[in-house]
């Protein structure tokens, strides 16, 4: 069972998973935000290549890859985050609406190999090796019949941007993906999943991004987008030292892009209620609406009014031709229910373990909060560390040399 488990392909891990939506890095900021917002998804995938249409209409479903052509290529993926976090900066608060006008390319971040292309016939232990280099998501081709593929092609609609032009569909793999594959054969790797996490070396006490509760939100956007790029999150503490709670990354990814006005005004404690469950309490909407005034961001405050005319429908750099748009529901079309997020919205609330917590049982946490981290408390909350899926595949990758 163990060599079959080392000889697995990726494309076992694959099954089911829906294909990537694609833009091209030409794209603006305000696409990203649209298709996000309109399609629901946690991120859109970003790519080196544009390909238009016969008809010379470059809507975003003519938007994607020629396969393994070297300059067409997944280059990034956009989530909701690097929106807020770009709209954060001062220039942008002062023209929103300009900004979300910026090509694609600003949000990429400078470090390289968060995305990485892999075949779907590669083993297991190869995507392992890559995620840890850094490769936060793994792009495989999705293999498909000929047949398939045609039937596929004809049912696409306009708002279909997960096809590329030679009919090629791709997927994401990501370590949570991983993650989840090992646990279903947690028995094969002897007694380690039941060991400590204190005892496998697994727990970072450097690399932890900490803000204090009534330290300015603004503070923590750098924190913010690093988190980001090591799939952590930044802890919100007391001045013991004990975890409060945190702003997340997955949290603000249910928000959407008036999250950047709250950041520039709220502290951190409060921008944590502000992204809480069911979305920001009303006193909140109002105090941020406040100091936007006071400080003069006009931009930034428009962007808060519904009544302001900054609807994603309105842009011009977002143009849709299909009328049923793949049957979405009134609410993901206009990105909100109820005046707030139609993503999945979850509460604030750290996900915390303790340095005796077994292997097994942080991973179970991580996988049930789908996060990719938890972080290291010690009986009083004071915080000691945080562990990450990172790590968790560290120790995997060690039994899979013992094993094989």
């Amino acid at each position: 069972m163990a060599v079959t488990l080392l000889s697995n392909e990726v494309l076992d891990l694959c099954l089911g998973k829906p294909a990537l939506r694609s833009l091209s890095v030409t794209h603006t900021v305000a696409d990203a935000l649209c298709v996000l917002k309109k399609l629901g998804d946690s991120c859109v995938s970003v790519w080196s290549c544009h390909h238009s249409s016969e008809s010379g209409d470059s809507t975003i479903r003519n938007v994607g890859g020629g396969g393994a052509a070297a300059d067409c290529r997944c280059i990034a993926k956009v989530c909701i985050v690097d929106i807020i976090c770009y709209l954060c900066r001062p220039e942008n608060l002062l023209a929103p609406a300009q900004a979300l006008q910026s090509p694609l390319s600003v949000l990429i971040p400078k470090t390289s190999g968060l995305v990485r292309h892999l075949e779907p016939n590669a083993r297991l232990l190869d995507a392992i090796d890559l995620m840890l280099e850094g490769a936060q998501n793994l792009v495989i081709p999705i293999p498909e019949s000929k047949s398939r593929k045609k039937k596929l092609l004809e049912k696409k609609s306009s708002l279909d941007s997960t096809f590329h032009k030679n009919g090629i569909r791709y997927c994401w793999l990501t370590q949570e993906d991983v993650i989840r594959y090992l646990i279903n054969f947690i028995c094969l790797f002897s007694a380690t999943h039941s060991e400590p996490i204190n005892s496998l070396g697994i727990i970072d006490t450097k690399n932890v991004l900490v803000v204090n509760y009534d330290d300015p939100a603004s503070s923590a956007l750098n924190l913010i987008t690093e988190s980001l790029i090591h799939q952590s999150s930044v802890a919100i503490v007391n001045p013991d030292g004990q975890l409060i709670g945190e702003i997340s990354p997955f949290h603000l990814n249910a928000g959407d892009e008036t999250t950047a006005a709250a950041i520039a005004t709220l502290s951190a404690g409060d921008l944590m209620a502000y992204v809480d469950c069911g979305g920001p309490p009303e006193d909140l909407v109002q105090l941020v609406k406040e100091r936007l005034e006071e400080q003069n961001l006009v931009g930034a405050l428009e962007l808060m009014e519904e009544e302001s005319g900054l609807s994603l429908s309105s842009w011009p750099s977002f143009t849709s031709t299909s009328s049923d748009e793949d049957g979405l529901s009134s609410s993901v079309k206009n990105g909100k229910h109820g005046g707030y997020s139609a993503r999945v919205v979850r509460r604030s609330e750290a996900t915390v373990c303790y340095p005796w917590s077994s292997l097994v049982a942080v991973m179970i946490q991580a996988l049930a909060h789908r996060v990719s981290y938890a972080w290291v408390v010690e009986e009083d909350g004071t915080l000691t560390g945080i562990v990450t899926l990172s790590g968790m595949l560290k120790v995997f990758r060690e039994q899979f040399k013992v094993m094989g």
